[in-house]
């Protein structure tokens, strides 16, 4: 499927998450980073909810989470896109790859899986299903490699360490691996700046896009913001939601974490003269790979 045709851009990034609750400091920092790399390069900064999995959405999650990037000045040059009003072009996408041999049904399940060591090499299925999943089919010896704008040379053995990936799942839900590979070719997005827990991901969906003949854009993973654990904040009991009516306090930790001189900072009394000093004094040289930071543990009363 050919990207759509767009406005002629050097630069185009985008934040996209999905709605299963309000922004936390980690989704901060990436919503933050991916604006400062756009507004630095002056480009343009997109935002996309990535809500094709219905069963994880919290009712009202995104509006809440748009209304809270408002808060912190972090407004989109465009409309905001939403997977779920997109499905047309995921059919689109897979139907390219049946009819190329390049996907097929599979009615394995986790167990059958787990017991062939959870990559998918070839069916073991021992029944049929109504609605079987769809995979992409990955050849031997498929290896993707990559530059990332931050994090360096990153390469894997797609079919050793991934095996044959979820298109579409057997409850008829995308898979996030297709669903952001077309969305990012349709809106024309040419710079992909998110958290390095999706470092991994980057090779499948390299291989999508060629599969697809879209083009490739350029990758760049933020460092995580973790708990005193190890664990992503998202995924961490101290993952409290930042305070849309109090953004300064925020921006300028998710300044500091990027690598940035906190001193530029100073005498930035509102959102937007805040804003107007990041854009200026922002140096991407100075963003660091790993965090040596770690959310104070938050406990909260009633």
């Amino acid at each position: 499927m050919p990207a759509r045709p767009h406005a002629s851009t050097a630069y185009r990034g985008r934040f996209a998450p999905s709605p299963t609750g309000p922004l936390h400091l980690g989704s901060l920092l990436a919503a933050f980073g991916s604006w400062l790399l756009a507004r630095h390069a002056g480009g343009e900064w997109l935002v996309r909810i990535e809500d094709v999995d219905r069963a994880r959405e919290v009712p009202g999650a995104a509006a809440r989470q748009l209304d809270t990037l408002a808060a912190f000045g972090l407004v989109p040059d465009r409309p905001p896109a939403y997977q779920s009003q997109r499905h047309e072009l995921y059919r689109d996408a897979l139907e390219q790859l049946r009819q190329a041999g390049a996907a097929f049904p599979c009615a394995c399940s986790r167990s059958e899986l787990a017991a062939q060591g959870g990559i998918h090499r070839h069916c073991v299925a021992t029944a049929a299903r109504a609605r079987p999943a769809w995979r992409l089919r990955v050849a031997d010896g498929s290896r993707i490699g990559f530059d990332d704008g931050l994090q360096g040379h990153f390469e894997q053995d797609l079919a050793a360490e991934v095996g044959d990936f979820v298109l579409r799942r057997a409850d008829g839900y995308w898979a996030y691996q297709l669903a952001v590979v077309v969305d990012d070719a349709d809106q024309g997005i040419t710079d992909v700046v998110r958290g390095a827990d999706l470092l991994d991901s980057t090779p499948r969906q390299i291989l999508l896009q060629r599969a697809l003949g879209l083009p490739t854009p350029r990758y760049l993973h933020l460092p995580l913001v973790l708990d005193a654990h190890g664990h992503k904040l998202s995924k961490s009991s101290a993952a409290w939601p930042v305070d849309p009516e109090a953004p300064l306090p925020a921006l300028r930790l998710c300044w500091s974490l990027l690598g940035q001189d906190p001193a530029v900072l100073r005498g930035t009394p509102t959102t937007a003269d805040l804003l107007q000093r990041t854009v200026a004094h922002f140096d991407p040289a100075t963003m660091p790979t790993r965090l040596n930071f770690h959310p104070p543990t938050t406990t909260r009363e009633g």
